[in-house]
């Protein structure tokens, strides 16, 4: 039971090697979502810096997107400050798997909507062959690529959350065993 915490009727138990390894090398997190929120900051980046550089204001659709891609960016920067300084450990009492995996289910479908209406609206809004045509047509390329990365994320999150593919360290169950 050492290295357990109970928790909503739940105990949470850390594999007491993770925690000193993760101690000895802060730098490296054993969390291996972590690369894939790096994957989506970056894209995420690129949906909102593309379409801020055009003329968005005049169009209420871009105003959407730029909505989505700006707050679900912050979101995922705190998620990853949150995972990189292993704060997730010290709030023991928040279910993080099912916060996560609610986070990127709804991440995912407001990346839809925001990309289909981007991309939708890229014909109405530019004419062909133009620098914002190609910009936000790229907005769109990206959107879509970082609503396919929140949805691997929530497949993953669904998975952590379910238990799937846990090894013996994390998925141990106290059940008034010591």
């Amino acid at each position: 039971m050492d290295g357990c915490v109970w928790g909503l009727g739940r105990a949470f138990c850390h594999s007491t090697a993770v925690i000193e390894e993760a101690e000895e090398q802060p730098d490296k997190i054993p969390s291996t979502e972590v690369y894939s929120r790096r994957q989506v900051k970056v894209l995420g980046l690129l949906v909102w810096a593309l379409i801020a550089d055009t003329p968005y204001h005049l169009y209420p659709a871009y105003g959407w997107v730029m909505f989505v891609a700006v707050f679900l960016w912050l979101l995922t920067i705190v998620f990853f400050i949150i995972y990189l300084f292993q704060l997730h450990m010290k709030l023991y009492m928040v279910p993080w798997p099912l916060v996560l995996m609610v986070f990127f289910v709804a991440a995912t479908v407001l990346y839809i909507t925001a990309f289909i209406t981007c991309a939708s609206a890229v014909d109405l809004t530019s004419l062909k062959g133009s620098r914002p045509y190609n910009q936000r047509s790229a907005a769109s390329f990206f959107a879509c690529l970082v609503m396919i990365a929140y949805g691997v994320s929530a497949f993953f999150s669904f998975q952590a959350w379910r238990g799937v593919g846990s090894n013996a360290a994390t998925s141990q169950m106290a059940g008034g065993y010591s």
